[in-house]
């Protein structure tokens, strides 16, 4: 069912650091910051040749990425994400294998633009997984 990785998450507590890291120390191509205020967060990718890596850092009081770096202030992974062909099909097939879906079990739109999910962490161990329609 999944195909590509399609990116690693990291919650970074300064993004304009870790977006220097990576584009400075490291020579990746790094994008510009991006608001995702339906997400709660700003995003920036770092494009790899295989995969990109998504900075996540906190936009606005309730987002869920503070909640995460009040646990882990240095900041850490926050999620991986796969691609899937049909995310209504993948979704489907999950919830009847006994998955949990968080949120309300229906697709939204992630920073890339096209239907996202996360699946709880507890039941895939202990991560937290996105799955994005391809």
């Amino acid at each position: 069912m999944i195909g590509k990785l399609n990116h690693v998450a990291i919650a970074v507590p300064d993004l304009a650091a870790a977006t220097a890291m990576y584009r400075g120390t490291l020579g990746a191509k790094v994008s510009e910051p991006k608001d995702e205020p339906d997400h709660g967060v700003t995003v920036v990718f770092v494009e790899l040749e295989n995969t990109k890596i998504e900075f996540l850092h906190p936009l606005g009081e309730n987002s869920p990425i503070q909640a995460f770096l009040d646990k882990n202030p240095a900041g850490g992974m926050h999620h991986v994400c796969y691609e899937v062909e049909d995310i209504i099909v993948a979704r489907d097939k999950l919830k009847a294998e006994g998955a949990r879906i968080l949120g309300n079990g229906e697709p939204k739109i992630g920073a890339h633009g096209k239907p996202v999910l996360f699946l709880h962490p507890k039941e895939f161990l202990g991560t937290l997984t996105e799955l994005e329609q391809a």
